[in-house]
């Protein structure tokens, strides 16, 4: 809906004036065959209608356009009451600036702050109003510290309202601590699991090392017996070593004796025997 045309001063274009409601311009948009309606006008006509009002052309809101800045500018440009006027608001002022004034108009309507209260009252007169409304509130005269609203003073006991008090603190605090309690029961038995868990896998991890412990001892031992039969056998051919190493010396010094005493019978029995010794004992070295 417009601005009501009997609130202007002055003359007004009929160009600046809804095809619909006929009342100036609010909010204005125009359509292609460039007839101009209140926003809230041409969209209510388009639920029921598919045509512009005046011309009977079709039209569709998609097609809407603000209005051309020179007819903005003329609309912007009126002046007219204010709306409180029949309050006693004096102010005529340009449309452009009318909705800021009428915010903040002293002679506007506004309903009472205090819960409970429905007077409709001036906004110069609100601080009065509020000085002696039966709804407004204010803190207990005797130091409870409770508010109270005026219809309640006769009613109001400061002992009653203090123990209503404190028994809803006391229910508030319980609840609290069996919320705080089953939290921390929650979060105990959560960590008791884990602690189980993370147990479990840690005896794993004992058993298994003990497993390996256990293969590496068995290696172990069979590495010494290994290493000591070695050591036997190494013993053993260090003194079938010496025990040749004296044969041939031996062997030698037969042959020494033999070259410079000749070809005599007698001593050369014994070289020939020993030799034979010694040929026999590489056999039983091989063979071990």
């Amino acid at each position: 809906m417009g601005y009501d045309i009997e609130r202007f001063v002055g003359y007004v274009n009929e160009g600046l004036l809804c095809s619909i409601c006929r009342d100036v311009l609010e909010d204005p948009l125009q359509a292609p065959c460039e007839h101009a309606f209140c926003t809230a006008c041409i969209h209510g006509w388009l639920v029921h209608h598919s045509n512009c009002p005046e011309d009977r052309q079709m039209i569709d809101a998609s097609l809407l356009r603000p209005l051309y800045r020179y007819m903005k500018n003329d609309l912007n440009r009126l002046q007219l009451h204010c709306k409180n006027r029949e309050y006693g608001c004096e102010m005529v002022c340009s449309l452009e600036s009318i909705d800021r004034h009428e915010r903040e108009c002293e002679y506007s309507q506004i309903p009472c702050s205090n819960a409970g209260c429905t007077v409709q009252i001036e906004r110069r007169n609100l601080d009065g109003h509020l000085a002696v409304c039966e709804y407004r509130s204010r803190e207990c005269p005797n130091g409870c510290g409770y508010t109270i609203l005026s219809a309640e003073d006769t009613q109001h006991n400061c002992v009653a309202e203090l123990r209503t008090e404190l028994e809803l603190l006391r229910s508030e605090m319980i609840c609290r601590v069996e919320e705080a309690k089953h939290e921390m029961e929650s979060r105990l038995d959560s960590q008791r699991r884990h602690m189980v868990q993370k147990e479990s896998i840690l005896q794993n991890e004992i058993e298994e090392l003990k497993s390996q412990m256990s293969r590496m001892m068995s290696d172990v031992r069979s590495l010494m017996a290994a290493e000591r039969q070695h050591r036997q056998e190494l013993e053993q051919a260090e003194l079938e070593k010496r025990e040749l190493m004296e044969l041939l010396r031996g062997l030698q010094k037969d042959c020494r004796l033999t070259t410079t005493e000749g070809s005599r019978k007698s001593t050369n029995f014994r070289p020939l025997a020993r030799l034979e010794s010694v040929k026999r004992k590489p056999r039983e070295v091989t063979v071990i």
